[in-house]
């Protein structure tokens, strides 16, 4: 649902200060062309302190983190600075609800809301936690998922839930949804147990295809669905560059989850050459790029260690202009804790069409620095040449 702005951050505002109610809260992202938010992402959540219940605020830019305390009853000034600032996503999850508020390029909020789901376990008061994917649900028993993956299939389920919609809401009766290159297919189980309640809401079928080049990963894959009881998920040996899941049809979702180096750009190419309305992908080990850095005797890449992290920085760079240039609307966010995996970011890109000349040519422009500036060509660049040839064309 689209609204505006001022309307969607008073609620949010309202939701905020309903400590009782209140859960988590996350704002991340910025909008552009304003001044970039105090901090990349800050966390609010209701705590009680010795001296009675506060909100707190934990702020965090790379590895710099900072927590502030505020009492409840001073609480408002506080919410009012945060929602002040640029960020371009809000996320409220509360007894009842998980709301999520993305802020357009026109300064319009699309509000996306669900019912929250509960899970009694420990903390402060016992707060029932909100989960999108059931804990107890067979599937984990299954995949003798443990607590860590547990965490990391909720995580990775609120980041395709706000954005679903817009697949879910096209024609037709059926939802595709692919994992290319699905591996062990904890993250294609929760998708497609979360994607398929979802598209039943709206009276549509889903179908899930985890493709991989192991025969035995596809077998395990096939037993573990049967057991789980979720049909419409189907696994197929294949490759990703020869992926075609569902014959002439397009895949509405494609997902690339911890896919390694390389293949996480064949995952990337594929979806451009379908058009997929939505691509998630969770990159990993970005050895192309930090081989062709190996050259290179800049500081910031002279050490092993700096050279890796930086490759990181720069694939994902690299590959979210790319993408953008070719039509999609990209977002690169964290997508769980650290603590949990350090490949923790995921590109999240919905395809909004082609830009206009000028737009394509700044982008284009970006890239065409930055691959200049350190010498590279991503392979994802290598993939796509006949298309970004084509974009080159049209933004003359």
């Amino acid at each position: 649902m689209t609204t505006d702005l001022t309307t969607a951050l008073a609620d949010v505002r309202t939701l905020l200060l309903d400590t009782p109610n209140l859960s988590r809260a996350v704002a991340a992202g910025r909008r552009k062309g304003l001044q970039p938010p105090a901090a990349e992402r800050v966390e609010v959540r209701p705590v009680r302190l010795k001296d009675g219940p506060h909100l707190q605020f934990t702020a965090r830019t790379g590895p710099v983190v900072s927590t502030r305390n505020v009492p409840v009853g001073e609480a408002g000034e506080a919410v009012d600075e945060l929602l002040a600032q640029a960020y371009g996503n809000l996320h409220v999850e509360t007894a009842t609800e998980v709301v999520q508020v993305r802020i357009t390029k026109k300064g319009d909020a699309q509000v996306h809301r669900a019912p929250a789901r509960h899970e009694a376990g420990p903390g402060a008061h016992d707060r029932a936690k909100q989960r999108l994917v059931d804990p107890d649900d067979p599937v984990f028993r299954v995949l003798g998922a443990g607590g860590d993956k547990r965490r990391q299939v909720e995580a990775f389920v609120r980041q395709l839930a706000p954005l679903a919609p817009a697949v879910l809401s096209g024609g037709g009766d059926r939802v595709r949804a692919v994992d290319l290159g699905c591996g062990n297919a904890y993250l294609t189980f929760a998708a497609h147990r979360w994607l398929s309640g979802a598209a039943r809401e709206r009276g549509k079928d889903l179908v899930t295809v985890g493709v991989d080049v192991r025969e035995d990963v596809v077998a395990t894959g096939r037993r573990a669905a049967a057991e789980a009881g979720l049909p419409g998920l189907e696994f197929a040996v294949g490759s990703i560059a020869g992926a075609e899941p569902f014959g002439d049809a397009r895949p509405d979702v494609v997902m690339a989850l911890h896919a390694c180096d390389t293949a996480t750009d064949e995952a990337l190419a594929r979806a451009v050459r379908w058009g997929a309305p939505l691509v998630l992908a969770a990159p990993c080990c970005h050895r192309d790029v930090q081989r062709q850095l190996h050259e290179n005797r800049a500081p910031l890449v002279r050490h092993a260690i700096l050279r890796e992290r930086f490759a990181d920085v720069l694939t994902d760079a690299l590959r979210s202009l790319l993408l953008q240039v070719l039509g999609y609307r990209v977002e690169v966010v964290e997508f769980i804790d650290s603590a949990h995996t350090p490949r923790n970011a995921m590109i999240r890109a919905v395809r909004a069409g082609a830009p206009r000349g000028s737009r394509t040519a700044g982008l284009l422009a970006e890239y065409d620095e930055l691959t200049r500036a350190w010498g590279v060509e991503p392979a994802l660049a290598r993939m796509l040449t006949a298309e970004l040839a084509q974009a080159r064309q049209a933004a003359l």
